[in-house]
């Protein structure tokens, strides 16, 4: 990992003696798009609100951009934005509108609401009332309001909460583009691993206040891998030739179950078993769903 953008340190937040986040070590590089994942109630508002300054830690560090939060708070904020549930607009009032007031507190130009009405396609129903927008439309608006000041962090709690499947896309490519095309690390939390798979390149799972996974998406899926199962004939024998060969195995169901093999280890495994004139019915991968593995994770805290 290159330069990290968020670093929290044995982060903590107790209330009334109960800890509603624990020992939270976040890393997140620049450039990324972090996916924040636990079900409600997890500790994932909490946390984003220590990272933004809403809240302060019981215990623990945040440093963010490499500075420390508690001694350089404002020049830090200047440098970031969010949406922290649901967006706050002025129905009475246009998009534009809303976004003027905004603008006149951090002081940008003018321009500037041109260019974040465009980046979330907004445009054509800038001078509309709020009121009429569809929820997605609000959504996208606060990420318009949030990205006003050029930060170079984006914080976003819950962005696809209650939004339809067309909105949910919306959102998705929105958020999917901020890396490349605007140069903003985004970190964004949600309950449902299925989004954030399709956003994300590394994720941190949150369980009771703890971080229980934190790595690439791309890993993840590895884990998915339960092995293999082969259907042969005569399978007794083909187990002992397996096992001489080193590989463990089993026999399940009238097939052999064997452990995760890369694909040249399969390759290498059935010519052996050709070669000693075993016919080769079925070759099948035994996969576990990405969701099956996120709720192993949460249930059990880690994977096994």
């Amino acid at each position: 990992m290159g330069e990290l953008v968020i670093e929290t340190k044995d982060l903590n937040k107790k209330y009334r003696g109960r800890y509603a986040v624990r020992n939270l070590n976040l890393e997140i590089g620049r450039g990324e798009i972090y996916g924040f994942l636990g079900p409600n109630g997890a500790g994932k508002t909490t946390t984003i609100r220590m990272l933004l300054g809403l809240i302060r830690p019981t215990m623990g560090s945040i440093q963010i951009f490499g500075k420390d939060l508690r001694k350089e708070k404002l020049n830090i904020l200047r440098k970031v934005g969010s949406l922290v549930e649901y967006p706050s607009n002025y129905g009475h009032l246009t998009a534009v509108q809303n976004l003027e007031a905004v603008r006149r507190i951090l002081d940008v130009p003018k321009s500037r609401i041109d260019e974040v009405l465009s980046i979330v396609s907004l445009t054509k129903d800038a001078k509309r009332p709020v009121k009429g927008y569809s929820l997605g439309m609000k959504q996208r608006l606060g990420i318009a309001t949030a990205l006003l000041g050029n930060p170079e962090l984006l914080i976003l709690d819950e962005p696809t909460n209650g939004l339809d499947p067309e909105g949910i896309h919306e959102i998705r490519e929105l958020i999917r583009s901020m890396p490349q095309q605007h140069g903003i690390t985004v970190l964004v939390s949600s309950h449902l691993l299925s989004e954030v798979e399709q956003m994300a390149g590394t994720v941190g799972i949150i369980r009771e206040g703890e971080l229980v996974f934190q790595d690439t998406i791309s890993n993840l899926q590895q884990q998915a891998s339960g092995g293999f199962r082969l259907v042969v004939s005569e399978p007794v024998e083909a187990l002992q030739l397996i096992r001489g060969q080193g590989y463990a195995g089993q026999l399940e169901d009238g097939g052999l179950k064997l452990d995760q093999l890369s694909d040249p280890e399969v390759a290498l495994l059935v010519k052996r078993l050709v070669d000693h004139n075993h016919a080769i019915y079925r070759v099948e991968e035994k996969r576990r769903t990405l969701e099956d593995i996120f709720m192993q994770v949460i249930e059990q805290g880690g994977l096994s």
